[in-house]
């Protein structure tokens, strides 16, 4: 095992725990971004969020961009909308697979899964 400096154990642990300041200078690249795009802040914060479910994104990239569009005037309403529009471009099991990490980053609890066995 490599011997990892504590310095780095601690930005590790904190970007772990969701803390993205750790990340340094690489946030302020999404101000940089969204200025060239040409794009409103609002409207940036969803095309990235359309862009998740396209990818079919881990959970955390949901928590950040999420919260980053909230933060610039999207409602829970406008993300339903980015799922409704992206469905017939990138198929329904991605925005089924991005509906419950979408829950979960505006603070709801997604339906358990069913084993489909009936009751």
């Amino acid at each position: 095992m490599p011997s990892v400096a504590q310095e780095t154990h601690d930005k590790l642990a904190g970007i772990s725990s969701g803390d993205l300041e750790a990340l340094g200078g690489a946030l302020s690249l999404r101000d940089e971004f969204r200025a060239d795009s040409g794009l409103d802040a609002r409207t940036f914060g969803l095309v990235k969020i359309a862009a998740l479910i396209a990818l079919d994104a881990p959970p955390a990239s949901y928590m950040w961009q999420v919260a980053n569009a909230l933060d610039e005037g999207a409602s829970p309403e406008d993300i339903l909308g980015v799922l409704r529009a992206v469905a017939p471009q990138v198929g329904g099991p991605k925005v089924v697979a991005a509906a419950p990490e979408i829950m979960v980053a505006l603070g709801l609890t997604p339906p358990e899964e069913t084993d489909g066995g009936g009751s």
